[in-house]
């Protein structure tokens, strides 16, 4: 016979009462959180798939106004900036400018280092080559077949110092040639005459021709764009008005570029458009002293053109004085001015990683030899690696090391194979960086020491 419920109404076993009591009772005396749910949690969202990363060639249509998208890296080892600049096809003055504060020639390892890699495109036809001076940027927007998508193509330059501006206006490609001899200019061989390095009167194709290994003739005399043996000093103001690109960039534009191509300098400081983040403004230091004076009003003119080639129901308020803010600024990269947009400090702290790109192999090292120029001991060693870091990058590089002499730091350049290639490699590096030194013989050196550091 089954017994019988003392819970009139139920047909529970007593088993399952007493399991279902013991329950009850954990839970009155708030103990019960141990108790598992067999509830199903909701699975995480998945991450948003990682944005493309685009270089230098871009997709654009007629309602493009930025390309590419603001990143960061960090630093590797004893990396410079410049190297980083290199490797991310940026110019000296963009990667400085993006990064008050770090060091050029020794970064911490480690250091995250902001890529200025998203561009306000020039307020010019989009036809040929398009130079904005201001921004150290060339554009070539290539001929694309019907049907096709155009596509923008942009590289950091080196462009004309003062007294030696590089030209604004409208001209064409008049003529190429690989390997070009350089013809120098009697202004130029009396330049170097007085700082004591006189030149030939054409200098042949090589690593010490300045013109690097392909160059575009202009339609204006002696200007022409062209590669460059010292590539440190793409982004900056350094050229004799010519315009400059890293070795690894002019010789995909020279096969690219045909003879009659229209080319457009344009010195634009300020410049605004609608990208993925909205409404933003893109500032420069001027290359000309007319764009030197350009104030508010210029900056006021810009954004209201970037308004007015937007549809009236896309168009946004600007904040005034972050626009100001901006202007102000000068970073060289485009920063959000639309009321409610992110300030400064936390638009670039959401900067995505870059994936992590090498700069290029540098040119080939001097032969074997135990013939060095001897540049001093430092009592620090940052001092020592800057100066060794300066040297890697002059035109054409010289390879340097340092080597710790007890508490203090060694420099030397080399080797070279002879006394006088030491002697020559000294006298370069007083006219180029101010820095004396001493051809030396230490034959032991070559034999113990590895040539790269």
């Amino acid at each position: 016979m089954t017994p019988q419920s003392t819970f009139p109404g139920t047909h529970a076993r007593p088993l399952a009462r007493l399991v279902w009591l013991a329950l009850l009772m954990l839970e009155l005396s708030g103990c019960a959180g141990w108790i598992e749910s067999s509830i199903p949690e909701e699975p995480a969202p998945a991450p948003p798939p990682a944005e493309p990363f685009v270089l230098n060639r871009f997709q654009i249509d007629a309602g493009t106004e930025v390309i590419g998208r603001l990143r960061y890296t960090r630093v590797r080892g004893e990396e410079t900036l410049l190297d980083i600049a290199r490797a991310y096809d940026l110019g000296y003055d963009e990667i400085v400018s993006a990064n008050p504060g770090v060091d050029p020639w020794t970064p911490d390892a480690g250091e995250r280092v902001l890529l200025p890699s998203a561009h306000v495109l020039p307020d010019a036809p989009r036809a040929g080559v398009v130079i904005n001076l201001a921004a150290r940027r060339l554009f070539y927007y290539p001929p694309a077949p019907k049907g096709a998508p155009r596509t923008v193509i942009t590289h950091p330059i080196g462009i004309g110092r003062e007294g030696w501006s590089t030209p604004l206006g409208r001209t064409q490609v008049a003529n190429k040639r690989a390997a070009p001899p350089w013809t120098v200019p009697p202004s130029i061989r009396r330049e170097h005459a007085a700082r004591g390095d006189p030149l030939p009167a054409v200098l042949p194709a090589g690593p010490d021709n300045p013109l690097g290994s392909h160059a575009l003739r202009l339609g204006w005399s002696s200007i022409l764009i062209h590669g460059t043996n010292k590539p440190a000093g793409i982004g900056m103001r350094v050229s004799h008005g010519c315009i400059q690109l890293y070795p690894e960039d002019i010789a995909p534009l020279f096969a690219a570029v045909p003879v009659g191509t229209p080319v457009t300098v344009v010195d634009q400081p300020y410049l605004a458009g609608i990208g993925p983040d909205g409404l933003v403004l893109e500032a420069h230091t001027s290359a000309t002293a007319a764009g030197s004076k350009a104030g508010a009003a210029v900056v006021k003119q810009v954004i209201e053109a970037a308004q007015a080639r937007q549809r009236p129901a896309d168009r946004v308020a600007v904040d005034l004085e972050r626009a100001q803010a901006a202007a102000s600024r000068r970073a060289g990269y485009p920063l959000p001015i639309a009321v409610g947009a992110p300030d400064a400090a936390h638009y670039l702290a959401e900067a995505p990683a870059a994936p992590l790109l090498s700069t290029p192999d540098p040119a080939p090292l001097p032969a074997d030899g135990d013939w060095y120029v001897d540049l001093g001991t430092f009592k620090s060693e940052l001092g020592a690696r800057r100066l060794t870091a300066m040297l890697a990058h002059q035109g054409p590089p010289i390879p340097a090391r340092r080597l710790a002499q007890g508490r203090q730091y060694q420099v030397l350049a080399g080797p070279y194979a002879t006394r006088a290639a030491a002697v020559a490699a000294a006298k370069r590096i007083t006219r180029d960086l101010d820095e004396a030194g001493t051809a030396v013989r230490l034959p032991l050196l070559a034999d113990a020491t590895p040539r790269r550091q």
